[in-house]
């Protein structure tokens, strides 16, 4: 719904680690993720690296369910990581610079010169979204070949046969094109598949044992499938194919081997200092490889991934020498909130777990939020009543139980939503996952 909304025993693991830093309360990310795993609202792992010791490990609800199966995730589990994989493709090509193997300014008419504007988007317009080129994941039957193969021409055709989305380096937009584009450009310079550089140029350097170009998933190598809470349970989402997104987003991983990657990246083991800045620098809010992450005066940079039911997250702050890896295959309460907690823990910040148990409140509170919210994109309408003891919400013919958590706070357990008012912008936000939608009270 919406996605999902507009049409309408887990276990636990945590491992002692070989190092202890007290400036990061172990207790407090205990409490935090077994909250979550309690309440349905994460099936997750992540690995949190400081001075480049693991600090910290925790793996919470299950790598795979089919009917009473369930197998308990643990740390070595491995989680496809969408989008992170463009930043080990943006290393390679930085790697390639330095080799002098191509150039920053090379035009995509040397390697493919059908594809729209080809004689003007360079290789850095393509790292940082500049290119202006349709991406093939916004095909509009996109989900009807996800899961099946393509190959490089189908892919290319995808691309070519559209028109280009805006003029090249006018502005910056989030593209898939871009980088499975770079990493066809990897296998051209180097004549090897993508999969073989890759564990050239960085697995094998860094020796990440559980960081690899996927392929089908594999419950019994310790790969998980993802899934989506419907119905106050776990349902299993389709599996794209991986070959299909190559360097844009085909890597499987663990979030310590993540964490491994993203410290040896901003300690110039995989490329120099004159490199990592420039993937550094932002034009309009993107980096090359890279985006700018922040928690209040502190500031770092990373990428998220998210393909089918899973999202990721891997971030490194140079002054703390902090790098954090969360890979999560069910995603109920959003993942940036989490991420938020576990930053005000790793910073000793003031942070209270949050309590998802019903709240008892006075019904007449309930009236404030009472009446019609809008949203033009997406074009959402909903209706906010109330009974004798729970606000209500009415949208496209059904109608959805809320239950108050915390002061203009409220959550849907059965369908893994979250809703919340800001009675001063007269807004109600409406959490599913990692997606946020804003509607104003009319």
């Amino acid at each position: 719904m919406m996605k999902r909304f507009l049409i309408s025993l887990l276990s636990l693991l945590s491992l002692g680690l070989t190092s202890y830093t007290q400036s990061i309360s172990r207790l407090k990310l205990d409490n935090l993720f077994n909250t979550l795993s309690e309440n349905n609202l994460a099936m997750a792992s992540i690995a949190i690296s400081k001075n480049g010791v693991l600090v910290y490990q925790k793996a919470i609800g299950c790598s795979f369910i089919e009917g009473n199966n369930k197998v308990p995730a643990n740390i070595n589990t491995e989680y496809r990581i969408g989008s992170i994989s463009k930043m080990f493709t943006a290393t390679i090509i930085f790697q390639l610079i330095e080799e002098k193997k191509l150039f920053i300014n090379d035009t995509l008419y040397q390697y493919f010169p059908s594809l729209p504007n080809a004689g003007v988007i360079t290789i850095s317009e393509l790292l940082n979204h500049r290119s202006g080129l349709p991406s093939f994941t916004n095909a509009t039957n996109y989900p009807d070949w996800m899961d099946k193969p393509k190959n490089h021409n189908d892919l290319l055709a995808l691309i070519s046969g559209r028109k280009a989305d805006f003029e090249p380096n006018s502005k910056a937009d989030y593209n898939n094109s871009n980088y499975l584009l770079l990493s066809y450009i990897i296998e051209k310079v180097c004549k090897k598949n993508y999969k073989e550089v890759l564990n050239e140029r960085i697995i094998s350097k860094l020796n990440l044992t559980r960081n690899y170009y996927g392929n089908g998933i594999d419950s019994n190598k310790n790969e998980c499938a993802s899934y989506k809470y419907f119905d106050n349970k776990w349902v299993k989402d389709k599996a794209a194919n991986l070959n299909n997104f190559s360097g844009a987003g085909a890597i499987v991983s663990t979030p310590s081997d993540m964490t491994k990657f993203i410290e040896a990246l901003f300690s110039y083991k995989l490329v120099s200092k004159a490199s990592l800045d420039k993937m550094k620098t932002l034009v309009d809010g993107y980096g090359m490889g890279m985006f700018p992450y922040s928690f209040q005066s502190k500031k770092g940079y990373g990428h998220n991934g998210k393909t089918e039911g899973f999202a990721s997250s891997l971030s490194y702050y140079p002054e703390d020498k902090l790098a954090i890896a969360y890979c999560t295959n069910g995603e109920v309460y959003p993942k940036a909130d989490i991420l938020n907690g576990v930053l005000g823990i790793c910073f000793n910040t003031a942070y209270t777990i949050p309590v998802f148990k019903p709240l008892v409140i006075n019904n007449q509170e309930l009236d404030k939020y009472i009446g019609t919210y809008l949203s033009s994109q997406p074009s959402i309408k909903v209706l906010c009543t109330k009974n004798e003891v729970n606000l209500l919400l009415e949208t496209s013919g059904h109608t959805f139980v809320l239950d108050a958590i915390e002061n203009n706070k409220f959550m849907n357990a059965r369908y893994g939503y979250f809703f919340e008012f800001n009675q001063a912008n007269k807004q109600l936000l409406i959490k599913e996952g990692d997606d946020v939608y804003y509607l104003n009270k009319q």
